[in-house]
């Protein structure tokens, strides 16, 4: 049997990054991975749902080319091209990860690896049996054991079998679009693929059981989007119950979707339905019960350094939950990586990690919302400012949104930024410095930002806490 001083179960966003980071700390490294390096966030998540994003993005912009003086033909929509640049990107960056396999020497071993013991770094656990493709067996042994087994698309039990209901990971394979969907669920990849469906020419109903859309950021934001949404004339409806065993197909194949709204009944048709209401960690068939790894509401509990209850294994990205974003999850591998070298690190505050969603328009946040701030007992001031006043926002055609700044009223600290609007997931990083350096709205204020630019508004959102803005 092999040894290794780090083994990696999940050869994701979080385990080759972790594992890249113990090749550059001298250690010998192995990922064990069932399917594909990259993970869903490059096979089934971020990175195709982006690229298809960008098609709808652009599609829905030449559509209005006469706006910008460029008048052509009816523009029309080859979704099989859409989909073929998709999986070309998918392709170019997958054959980048395993070049960084190799540049690294990292072994790579394909599988479905589970946890047994005894090992000879553990008396209880530690050793890992991985079956292949093939049947055969192999079994590595390691010093240091990161579980990075990632998650999959939570499902609506009840819900019938039937390929007309669909997660994200189906409609990523979609060869053609249909006409009209209901999506289940209004967060982050709900609106997503809202935006991206709508933008195809897709009629649109959006679902959500809580009293607003995208109900993890600042209200303000959620209500801005559900009003822009609702002008391109997507239905959204919240504080509604989609009954699952009620879900049914007609018989012209369309799906029957009902759900209860205050007490009552209401009834949606689509052709296709789209279920978004979470992930679920990938904890089963890796070999938990031969260790003392708890698992507490379907995720692997961990400490601060992401240690299990068994210290010589660790756990990152979604299968511990909480933030599930493949950016936490490679901060998080390369922390874990870290620990076990021996090295002092610092925790990672889960309210400082910048969060995005690639909708039109985009929405990007990073710290508390107003409520949340006020709840954390913060005297709150806030500023706000719209891109109706950004020249560059004017110059691209995309002039809907704001950026809106929370700060702490008496120690002047930012205590958070949301921002929804043109290519705020390219800005938000700004604020997320600025927070992690204690920084105040009228030090980021006063930085120079460039003109004409979209990154204007932080500069004149920041001044505004303080009615400073030039451009109000």
């Amino acid at each position: 049997m092999k040894q290794y001083d780090l083994v990696i179960l999940g050869g994701g966003t979080g385990g080759y990054v972790a594992a890249i980071r113990g090749a550059q700390l001298g250690k010998s490294v192995c990922i064990v991975e069932r399917e594909k390096l990259g993970g869903t966030c490059l096979h089934r998540g971020c990175i195709p749902s982006k690229a298809l994003l960008r098609s709808a993005e652009l599609f829905a912009t030449m559509q209005h080319g006469d706006e910008f003086g460029i008048e052509s033909e009816a523009v029309t929509l080859n979704f099989t091209k859409v989909q073929s640049r998709k999986q070309k990107i998918v392709d170019q960056l997958h054959a980048g990860v395993q070049y960084l396999m190799k540049k690294n020497k990292i072994d790579v071993i394909y599988g479905n690896g589970r946890i047994v013991g005894p090992s000879i770094f553990s008396p209880k656990s530690g050793a890992v049996a991985i079956e292949k493709s093939d049947g055969e067996m192999e079994t590595i042994l390691p010093q240091h054991l990161i579980i990075a087994t990632g998650s999959r698309p939570r499902i609506l039990p009840g819900l019938p079998s039937s390929d007309l209901i669909m997660t994200s990971d189906e409609a990523l394979l979609l060869e053609e679009l249909p006409k009209s969907i209901v999506i289940v669920g209004g967060g982050v990849i709900g609106i997503e693929w809202a935006s991206m469906f709508s933008d195809f020419g897709v009629q649109v109903t959006v679902l959500e059981y809580a009293e607003r859309i995208l109900p993890t950021e600042d209200e303000d934001i959620s209500k801005e989007m559900a009003r822009l949404l609702k002008k391109r004339k997507v239905q959204v409806v919240t504080g509604v119950k989609v009954i699952a065993e009620n879900t049914a197909i007609s018989d012209a194949g369309t799906i029957i979707v009902q759900a209860d709204k205050n007490g009552e009944l209401q009834t949606y048709t689509a052709e296709k339905m789209l279920v978004s209401v979470g992930r679920i960690s990938n904890v089963e068939q890796i070999g938990l019960e031969n260790t003392d790894i708890k698992v507490v509401h379907g995720a692997i509990k961990v400490n601060e350094h992401y240690q299990t209850d068994e210290p010589h294994i660790y756990a990152i990205g979604d299968v511990i939950g909480g933030l599930q974003l493949a950016h936490v999850a490679s901060h998080e591998g390369i922390l874990a990586v870290e620990h076990s070298a021996g090295l002092s690190g610092h925790a990672l505050s889960a309210h400082l990690v910048p969060k995005c969603t690639y909708s039109r328009p985009e929405v990007a946040s990073v710290g508390w919302t107003e409520t949340q701030a006020r709840e954390q007992g913060h005297d709150v001031k806030t500023g706000k400012f719209n891109f109706k006043a950004i020249g560059k926002a004017l110059i691209f055609g995309e002039a809907d949104g704001f950026v809106k700044v929370v700060a702490d009223a008496k120690t002047n600290d930012i205590l958070g930024v949301h921002m929804i609007g043109p290519h705020v997931t390219d800005q938000i990083s700004e604020a997320a410095l600025a927070q992690l350096l204690d920084a105040t709205p009228w030090e980021v204020g006063s930085m120079i930002h460039p003109h004409p630019t979209l990154s204007e508004i932080i500069g004149e959102a920041m001044l505004a806490v303080d009615n400073r803005a030039i451009g109000m």
